[in-house]
């Protein structure tokens, strides 16, 4: 394959042709063929060589998007306080969202990303906020009492899922995208943390539970019934899903406790047999993986259809 093209500017206007040939291919070798006309700007420049970049590999993979037109966001310490940031996917144009001179942190993205939740410090502690991608302000999210942290949205966006010891001991509750209607999925004694909805069908949560003295994985069903325990000792945290709901990736200390030889990796489980697969091996502390999301693409965050990182 290879790709070429032409950039000129007109006036105040980028005018720009994308061409991709398929070389062993005499024929006909033309495989894309994309125009932009953009206002004359650095940055509208770099948005066109990535939207280009993800054309072609929408086109190669069969319809797989690409993540060069995605966004990162991120928690940046400046002095004693942590804001929510965000970046493009690499690394350029970086700049703060929020402005809370506070400790912001765990910054989760909605699935039509025009919202991002997060957890923050204020006068009763660790609260769920609302970031508004469209309106470029925060938005109304109703205070708990206690500690609410690690919010996690379902797939169609309706729901957020987060720990809050608003009852006593964290639990895990859900609540609409401004929260109302609360409800509390899970009630037995030990903290239950870092919830996260299966991406496939918005059926079910992995979380963090304590219940039996040290974190293990647990999933269950919305409505908190069917609960199954998915590891059988050690120290699990920072569960994710794969974006087709068969697996689960977490961090792990299998032989945890006092002069245990083991070590916090990064593992991979297949939920209908619970079979799973150590990643990595005696690289130090590894934490909070993350698998891949497959939604529409944008070229901007004001737009909700903009594709976010894996």
């Amino acid at each position: 394959m290879v790709a070429f093209g032409n950039f000129g500017i007109q006036g105040s206007r980028i005018t720009c042709n994308g061409f991709l040939f398929d070389a062993k291919n005499l024929q006909y070798p033309q495989v894309l063929a994309k125009q932009y006309n953009e206002d004359a700007t650095d940055d509208s420049a770099r948005q066109i060589a990535h939207r280009f970049a993800d054309e072609i590999i929408f086109r190669l993979s069969g319809g797989s998007q690409g993540i060069a037109e995605s966004k990162i966001y991120y928690v940046k310490l400046t002095g004693t306080d942590k804001e929510i940031w965000q970046m493009d996917y690499d690394g350029a144009n970086q700049h703060p969202l929020t402005h809370l001179g506070t400790v912001s942190i765990s910054p989760r993205i909605s699935p039509d990303n025009s919202r991002l939740a997060f957890s923050s410090l204020g006068r009763d502690g660790f609260q769920i906020r609302m970031f508004s991608l469209v309106l470029n302000r925060m938005v109304n999210f109703s205070a708990a009492g206690g500690t609410n942290l690690s919010p996690a949205w379902s797939p169609n966006g309706k729901d957020l899922a987060y720990s809050s010891s608003r009852s006593g001991d964290p639990e895990i509750w859900i609540s609409d995208t401004s929260g109302g209607s609360s409800r509390r999925v899970t009630s037995f004694r030990g903290p239950d943390v870092s919830p996260v909805f299966n991406p496939r069908t918005g059926s079910q949560i992995a979380w963090i539970s304590g219940r039996t003295n040290l974190p293990q994985l647990y999933i269950m069903d919305i409505d908190g019934s069917n609960v199954q325990r998915m590891t059988d000792g050690g120290y699990a945290t920072s569960p994710s899903w794969s974006p087709n709901g068969q697996f689960l990736t977490f961090a792990w200390d299998r032989k945890y406790g006092p002069g245990a030889p083991g070590g916090q990796d990064i593992y991979v489980m297949e939920i209908a047999t619970k079979r799973w697969i150590q990643l990595t091996h005696d690289g130090g502390r590894c934490d909070f993986p993350r698998g891949p999301r497959t939604v529409a693409t944008s070229s901007t965050p004001t737009r909700p259809t903009a594709k976010p990182p894996t």
